[in-house]
């Protein structure tokens, strides 16, 4: 939850805003929203949303120190955020630097003064789809074990027929020669 407190003049409420990258329309488009939640408020309101493609620069502000402070600058505005912890702003980052990575294929924005940590190849993201990949991988070893168990039960079921059916046919002679 990232949260800039703005005060309204005459009412002399809190004003949290919040950021959202949503890439859920085919073809896939990413975007970053603004929505403010007004204090003992549950709707958000969306106040301001650019597309992943006029972000031109992420700045951390200072990268030698733990800071929930950072800057966007888009194609037309710019505009400053306060993360609720230093730690949700490098997760932000860490989310924001691979959507970039994933989804823009031209102009991909500048990150400056931000932790190497952020990009590191340490990230959440990479601990994530290193997790993502053993799992699939577990997976699809445990599918095809199964796969090949299911083609052995299927060879034996196939035997088991052929084997009931000769002793069927064995057992009609076999009466047919007694009954005579």
């Amino acid at each position: 939850k990232w949260y800039v407190p703005e005060t309204l003049s005459l009412l002399q409420l809190h004003v949290f805003s919040f950021i959202c990258s949503v890439t859920n329309k085919k073809p896939t488009q990413a975007s970053i929203t603004k929505v403010k939640q007004f204090e003992g408020s549950t709707s958000f309101v969306r106040r301001t949303q650019w597309m992943l493609e006029q972000l031109r620069q992420v700045n951390g502000i200072d990268p030698n120190r733990d800071s929930p402070e950072f800057d966007l600058l888009f194609e037309n505005a710019f505009d400053q955020w306060v993360a609720s912890t230093a730690s949700e702003k490098c997760t932000f980052f860490q989310v924001l630097h691979h959507t970039c990575q994933r989804y823009l294929t031209d102009k991909k924005p500048e990150f400056i003064n931000c932790q190497s940590k952020i990009m590191g190849g340490n990230s959440i993201l990479h601990s994530a789809a290193d997790s993502v990949t053993s799992a699939v991988q577990k997976a699809s070893q445990a599918l095809n074990e199964r796969g090949e168990r299911l083609g052995r039960a299927e060879e034996k079921t196939e035997e088991l027929k052929n084997s009931a059916q000769q002793f069927a046919e064995t057992a009609h002679k076999v009466r047919f020669w007694w009954d005579k």
